[in-house]
């Protein structure tokens, strides 16, 4: 049972680390979210110690504090995607999503079975190279004011199907660690039904907020429009996790509806303090599940960092190729938007434990890829997105001569 006062102390303790390390990180020119991940790390098991292992297990008042975050931080960032935006990049973005879970796939699935794993285990060991945190980079790009981008819309559309692609070959690998082969039916059965709540809440829903939103305003509270919306956000993140998806897709898509309301931008507005409340503890807690003492060999940190490698590289490759028809400086910025694996790595890892696929060195190798992935990506993306901006400028504004 938590004792309500050690509660408050240790989401001070997190609320204040997320601030510190947010503005160091930006004194550095770097994302506010590194220098969250990395505050994780500080007052983590790590290091400090001032949070515990027990105190972010699965259920704890920090992880549900941690899930709503991202939950919100996914429906704000729906609230400036717009269906039709997303409708304009379909193909790249099926394309992105689609060889974006390949590449890893068979990359990590290489590795392991080179690094001694039988196939079915090494393919379990692969799917924690595969899902993209959406939330790492959705963070990024909202950071720098990017959201309305190209590339943008193509990675969040990117990671819809991603999140699609790796339920599924996580649910095939799952089922081959009992020996007893797994069900195809059952499989698409699955699939069908993950891209039916896409199609049905994403396009139905936007139609219908289209037509008619003026209900939002009939209660008298004025926040109601507000409190509308977050409802039906928590509601589909709900629904979302039943379809065998990520919480966060059910939020991306109540956004994306309430993006089609007249009161978007009031309620843009409206959730910013939220937002900055909720949002640091998703971050903090991503970063304090590193052991680092478990990494404390040189044989495990080279492993480590050949995981780290592959599994930056194998999403840039899969990233590039398929936003490659929006041109090499674009598909490079897609690639890169992908790479976060963040808390997808870390519970797909706990799964691989708990199954007894993992070690604890091999977990840890794959957890600290995952948050190490996480660290890298926001300061190349944003150095990325401000090159590109900066060469735009030089071709808008052509030098005159004297």
């Amino acid at each position: 049972m938590h004792h309500a006062g050690d509660i408050l102390l240790t989401l001070f303790i997190v609320f204040v680390a997320a601030q510190i390390g947010s503005e160091i990180a930006q004194r550095l020119k770097l994302p506010g979210v590194v220098g969250e991940i990395a505050a994780g790390c500080v007052v983590g098991p790590s290091v400090l110690g001032w949070i515990v292992p027990e105190q972010i297990a699965t259920g704890t008042p920090l992880d549900v504090l941690a899930e709503v975050g991202v939950v919100l931080l996914l429906f704000s960032v729906g609230l400036e995607t717009r269906l039709e935006d997303l409708k304009k990049v379909g193909k790249v973005a099926f394309l992105v999503g689609v060889l974006g879970v390949l590449v890893p796939f068979g990359m990590g699935s290489l590795w392991a079975h080179g690094s001694g794993f039988d196939w079915s285990r090494s393919l379990f060991v692969a799917a924690a190279f595969v899902a993209t945190s959406a939330g790492i980079t959705a963070r990024v790009l909202q950071e720098l004011g990017a959201l309305q981008r190209v590339e943008s819309k193509v990675i969040l559309g990117a990671a819809v199907i991603d999140d699609i692609l790796a339920m599924l070959l996580l649910g095939v690998v799952v089922s081959l660690q009992g020996g007893e082969g797994f069900d195809l039916l059952h499989l698409l059965t699955v699939l069908v039904g993950a891209i039916g709540f896409i199609a049905v809440i994403g396009i139905g829903g936007a139609r219908v907020m289209r037509w008619n939103s003026a209900w939002l305003d009939k209660p008298r509270n004025p926040q109601s429009a507000l409190a509308i919306v977050l409802a039906l956000c928590l509601g589909l993140a709900y629904v979302s996790t039943r379809f065998g998806l990520a919480a966060i897709i059910g939020a991306f898509l109540a956004g994306m509806i309430a993006s089609e309301t007249r009161q978007q931008h009031t309620l843009e507005k409206q959730t910013q303090p939220l937002l900055a409340l909720l949002t640091p503890f998703f971050f903090v807690v991503t970063g304090s599940k590193i052991d680092l003492h478990l990494l404390a060999n040189v044989e495990t940190e080279i492993m480590l960092l050949v995981v780290t490698l592959i599994a930056i590289a194998s999403k840039l490759i899969g990233g590039f190729l398929g936003a490659l028809s929006l041109g090499r400086r674009s598909a490079t910025i897609v690639g890169f938007g992908m790479v976060p694996r963040g808390e997808v790595g870390v519970v797909i890892a706990s799964l691989g434990l708990t199954a007894g696929v993992f070690t604890d060195r091999i977990y840890a190798i794959i957890v600290a890829m995952s948050l190490l992935t996480a660290m890298v990506t926001p300061p190349v993306l944003a150095w990325l997105l401000r090159r590109g901006d900066a060469a735009k400028k030089r071709v808008e504004i052509p030098e005159t001569k004297g």
